[in-house]
């Protein structure tokens, strides 16, 4: 199936779903760096979900009904402004292109808006995600409301259509899963690239460096998110991103770093020792939060319920942060009074796709929801040790997480990250080499 006929039936089936009414979905604005210059553009990914089109400036129109449609709204051909920025495709290449009922000039947008909102009996748009966007499209609908005397009605229903969108994106069809899987074995190169560049005495950002490297050179457009390289006690800050401290002969270094090609995201941490050999109390440390990885995975099954490799991961946790004499008591008293959090803080994973924190409901009806056939998302535990009075001073400054891509399957899960080593012994065998 064509890339094209693909969007044109993830259209389809949201106008099903939306049975009637009009659906309006712009894409990201441009935004600017400086005075001059503006920041790298990176598409809406609801948008870009639904049409494949990643120029700025445009806004898709879908109608449900007897007569259903699918509109886009983009920039028209210039030949001037291509010479300074780019091909642009225009209204009628666009509409060929990406396999669309009709395609019009951007400008005339609020114009045709107005006449398609008319005798529509619900309005679909993404609410709250941009208030100026929001209060265009009301003054439009208020527009069409003043008609009401010459027989023309506006939207009386106002939705969200991302409610419809994030159901639809939660399970990845066989294009998508494409996608992620090159995503995935692109990072997890750059991750050994990593381990095998990592020396004492070297920056962090020289590492990031080698990272982004390998993004590029692979075809990646980006890295996913800012890369995270930390090492010795700025691993235990979560969301590290300085990245310039030198690395320590004697210290871990903790890496959460991956790509985005073709608007989908990997996300791979991993640990490993500067110098390519664990201390004692590091392997203790790192092997505690593998045991946990291998519990959540083993949890990650069809049917399961999304905490439930959580919950693995936090019992085989708390039961080593007993064990290191990081928390006291017996496992249960541990669980019940949270004194684990203390040194595990955030969840076990989240939903991965488009967006690195992909879109999705948790639960339903207050329920954790059930893992179904192509959801994809992380299992990433981790501890992290920083230094304390009533803390062994072996462990002070230790940060490990170890994380994972993961797609549940009909059989069970498949990890799409596990190219990456992750075993003690494979990470010092793959560092020896070096």
């Amino acid at each position: 199936m064509s890339e094209a006929a693909i969007h044109a039936c993830r259209r389809n089936r949201l106008i099903n779903q939306m049975q009637r009414g009009i659906a309006v979905i712009p894409t990201a604005p441009e935004v600017f760096r400086n005075s001059d210059t503006h920041y790298a553009y990176r598409f809406d990914s609801h948008f870009h979900y639904l049409t494949g089109f990643d120029e700025p400036e445009a806004v898709l129109v879908l109608i449900a009904g007897a007569e259903p449609q699918s509109i886009l709204f983009c920039r028209e051909k210039d030949a001037e402004r291509e010479t300074w920025d780019g091909f642009r495709h225009g209204p009628e290449g666009a509409k060929e292109r990406f396999g669309l009922d009709a395609a019009f000039p951007i400008a005339q947008l609020d114009e045709k808006l107005g006449a398609l909102m008319g005798n529509q009996p619900a309005l679909f748009l993404p609410l709250g995600a941009h208030a100026s966007w929001d209060d265009r499209i009301l003054a439009l609908r208020a527009g069409v409301q003043a008609k009401a005397r010459s027989g023309i009605s506006a939207p009386n229903e106002i939705h969200d259509i991302r409610m419809l969108l994030d159901e639809m994106r939660l399970i990845k069809d066989e294009a998508e899963l494409g996608i992620m899987r090159r995503a995935a074995a692109i990072s997890s190169a750059a991750h050994i690239r990593a381990m095998r560049a990592t020396l004492p005495e070297k920056m962090e950002y020289e590492i990031e460096a080698e990272l982004l490297y390998e993004f590029r050179r692979s075809g990646a457009q980006a890295p996913a998110y800012t890369s995270i390289v930390a090492g010795g006690g700025n691993a235990c800050v979560l969301h590290y991103i300085r990245n310039d401290a030198r690395l320590r002969d004697g210290e871990l270094l903790l890496i959460d770093a991956a790509c985005e090609i073709d608007g989908y995201a990997a996300d791979i941490t991993r640990t490993f020792p500067v110098n390519g050999r664990f201390t004692g109390a590091q392997k203790d440390v790192y092997e505690l939060v593998w045991s946990a990885q291998a519990a959540a995975l083993a949890a990650a099954l069809p049917g399961a319920y999304w905490n439930q490799p959580h919950e693995a991961a936090v019992r085989v946790l708390a039961q080593g942060m007993i064990d290191l004499g990081l928390c006291r008591g017996n496992l249960e008293d541990v669980l019940e009074n949270g004194s684990y959090k203390r040194f595990y803080m955030h969840r076990t994973g989240h939903w991965l796709g488009m967006d690195v924190h992909d879109v999705g409901a948790y639960k339903l009806e207050n329920r954790w929801r059930a893992l179904q056939p192509g959801m994809t998302f992380t299992v990433e535990p981790g501890c992290y040790i920083r230094p304390a009075d009533d803390v062994p001073q072996a462990l002070w400054n230790i940060g490990v997480r170890i994380e994972d891509d993961v797609l549940i399957t009909a059989q069970g899960c498949e990890v799409l990250t596990e190219a990456v080593p992750g075993t003690v012994s494979a990470i010092e065998e793959l560092m020896g080499r070096r």
